[in-house]
């Protein structure tokens, strides 16, 4: 038990210094490691298979919709770039550049791409003749490259793992509907899989993507009262389009330009489940994503008979759940404590005593819970629980969102619960991003999250300047 009390102690609590407990759950349940490239990080087999799950579950819900993947180029001619102004200005700052090609100069720069909206621009040009080829929806699994000054495993890598979808449309109004079909798509996988629920909304002017016409967000709480901006979906009308030169002859037989779409989510989505779900012992995984969801554990396993039921029983419940039997030298104790780390959502334990009585007993990973089992009925109670971890884990980031989201209908209150609160800020805005720009600089970076789908009336005026309010806007600090 030695061995047991030192790996908790050794993850810094999460009251006394989050982002020191969050590095911490990052390195010792070995989800990543840090390369020689400042933000370039090496997913570990732990980490990685959280993503694969990730990745298996989104795109089967992204091909439910129609949408087919495909591959684009890592690389982009900086003439190509440059063919969508706003969006060149919105990526500049962040972009790599690559200058020479095994020992000749390039005569044209390649950036590494921070996104892909223009190589499936030059793309659908090609492809696209008439309404007949229309739509066109596609998303890549990729990494992409943005360098960021300040980095953070998951958070803000300088290269970092995402899809992007981007789909081409016959019609406006065909093209808006994808965007928030997608969006619906997300909200559904972070509460049905990640169990993590969120504000969802339009992301103000001031806030938009660079060249998008409209950007909404999903935004999930952080324990510690932070925001983050879990995924986002765009419509971009026909402005790349048109700069791209992409038309199509249409069912009246005139040329028009496609409207656009693009969505994403990343393996920042990892970051939210640590910092949503995570206690001082270690991660706890949501049963659909955990790489292993079910830890079988001998007691006494030098004894005759144990490790055999233990292999009788991987062997069943490797049917329905990932499961790790753990048969090492380890003491138990070292064993209980590994797999909290790890987050893994049911501990099976079986020794001499539960093999008498033809029982095992299940541990739960977010309430510590004992439940005693019959053999027979493993299946089924372990399925059971699996679910009853899923609901309280929701529920649970639910209430702390809940208690973390507070209402100012004054500029005093507003600054104050921005200096002193943390969480999410309700208060109405004027529409004026000099009252976004003035909010973020007396606060110390409270910013517009989104302006929720179903907004209330919390006052007349702009909490800011006191001019006619246009909308209620979710505030708060991000990562």
């Amino acid at each position: 038990m030695a061995n047991n009390k030192k790996m908790v102690e050794a993850i810094t609590s999460r009251d006394e210094d989050f982002a020191k407990w969050y590095t911490d759950i990052v390195k010792k349940a070995e989800l990543i490691d840090y390369s020689s490239v400042k933000g370039c990080m090496v997913f570990r087999p732990y980490g990685y298979a959280i993503w694969e799950n990730i990745q298996k579950d989104m795109d089967r819900r992204f091909k439910e919709t129609g949408v087919e993947n495909v591959y684009m180029p890592m690389f982009i001619p900086e003439g190509l770039l440059q063919k969508e102004k706003d969006h060149v200005e919105g990526f500049a700052p962040e972009c790599a550049w690559v200058t020479i090609g095994g020992q000749e100069k390039l005569t044209e720069r390649l950036v590494v791409r921070p996104t892909s909206e223009v190589l499936f621009c030059e793309h659908y040009k090609k492809v696209v003749e008439t309404y007949r080829d229309l739509p066109k929806l596609y998303n890549q699994w990729c990494s992409v490259v943005r360098w960021e000054k300040t980095t953070r495993p998951f958070l803000r890598n300088s290269e970092f793992l995402w899809q992007e979808g981007h789909t081409l449309h016959e019609t406006a109004e065909e093209a808006k509907e994808e965007t928030l079909r997608m969006l619906k798509v997300y909200e559904d996988f972070y509460r049905e899989t990640l169990a993590i629920p969120a504000v969802v909304g339009e992301k103000t002017e001031k806030e938009r993507f660079a060249g998008a016409e409209a950007t909404y967000t999903i935004e999930p709480m952080m324990h510690n009262g932070v925001a983050l901006q879990g995924g986002t979906s765009h419509y971009f009308g026909d402005g790349f389009a048109k700069a791209f030169d992409i038309k199509f002859q249409g069912r009246d037989n005139k040329l028009h330009n496609p409207h656009q779409t693009s969505w994403g989510v990343s393996t920042r989505m990892i970051g939210a489940i640590i910092m949503v779900h995570g206690d001082d012992d270690g991660l706890i995984l949501p049963p659909k994503v955990s790489p292993i969801q079910v830890a079988l554990i001998p007691i006494a396993q030098h004894k005759e008979g144990v490790l055999e039921k233990a292999g009788e029983l991987k062997d069943r419940l490797s049917k329905k759940f990932r499961v790790k039997l753990d048969d090492s030298d380890h003491a138990p104790g070292w064993k209980f404590s590994e797999y909290e780390m790890k987050g893994v959502p049911v501990r099976v334990e079986i020794g001499p005593k539960d093999i008498e009585k033809n029982q095992c007993v299940i541990v739960r990973r977010d309430t510590r819970e004992k439940i005693f089992t019959p053999l027979e009925s493993l299946e089924e109670k372990i399925e059971e629980v699996l679910q009853l971890i899923h609901d309280a884990m929701y529920e649970r980031a639910l209430e702390n969102m809940k208690e973390k989201t507070h209402v100012a209908t004054t500029y005093d209150e507003f600054v104050e619960l921005g200096k002193e609160q943390g969480g999410f800020i309700k208060a109405m805005w004027c529409g004026d991003s000099e009252c976004e720009d003035k909010l973020k600089e007396v606060t110390g970076g409270v910013k517009s999250r989104c302006i929720p789908f179903e907004e209330e009336h919390l006052a007349d005026t702009c909490v800011c300047c006191g001019k006619p309010a246009k909308h209620m806007v979710y505030w708060g600090k991000q990562y």
